[in-house]
C-alpha cells in the first residue's frame, strides 16, 4: 500500500468513527427527550388521579387496610372530620412527628408500638390535598 492509500484508509477510518458516535450521541438524546416525556406524562397523569387512587399508590392500604378500616399496625381512617379539618391533616400527612405531642397520639403510639407514621413531604401539596378531601369524606 502506498503512502496516498494509506491516509485515505485512515481518513475514511476516522470518517466511519466520527458517523457512529454520531448516531449513537443522537439516540442517547433522543433517549433522555423520551424518558423526559414519560416522567412529564406520569406527573401530568398522577395529577389528574383521585384521592383514593392516590391513597392506594402512596401505600396506605399496606397499614390502615384495604379498607381503611385499620389493622394491627395503624387505625382506621374514617369519621377523621371529627378530628382533623383539612389544613391540619395535610400538615400531619407532611410532618406526623410534630403531632406526637397530642394527646391522641400518646395512645395510639400505646397501641401500636414501634410503628411510626412515615411523612409525605415529598408528595405534592395538591395531591395530599386530594388524599385529604377523599379521607374527610370517608
Amino acid at each position: 500500500m502506498t503512502n496516498a492509500q494509506k491516509w485515505i484508509a485512515i481518513t475514511l477510518g476516522v470518517f466511519l468513527l466520527l458517523l457512529v458516535l454520531g448516531r449513537l450521541t443522537e439516540e442517547n438524546s433522543n433517549e433522555e427527550e423520551i424518558s423526559q416525556m414519560m416522567s412529564q406524562q406520569i406527573e401530568q397523569s398522577s395529577q389528574e388521579l383521585d384521592g383514593l387512587t392516590l391513597i392506594k399508590q402512596t401505600g396506605c392500604i399496606s397499614c390502615h387496610g384495604a379498607e381503611l378500616q385499620g389493622t394491627k399496625m395503624a387505625p382506621a381512617l374514617q369519621n377523621l372530620k371529627e378530628y382533623w379539618t383539612r389544613d391540619n391533616l395535610i400538615n400531619y400527612l407532611r410532618n406526623p412527628s410534630s403531632f406526637s405531642s397530642d394527646k391522641r397520639f400518646t395512645e395510639y403510639n400505646e397501641k401500636y408500638k414501634n410503628i411510626m407514621m412515615p411523612s409525605y413531604n415529598n408528595i405534592d401539596v395538591k395531591n395530599l390535598g386530594k388524599m385529604v378531601d377523599y379521607l374527610l369524606t370517608k
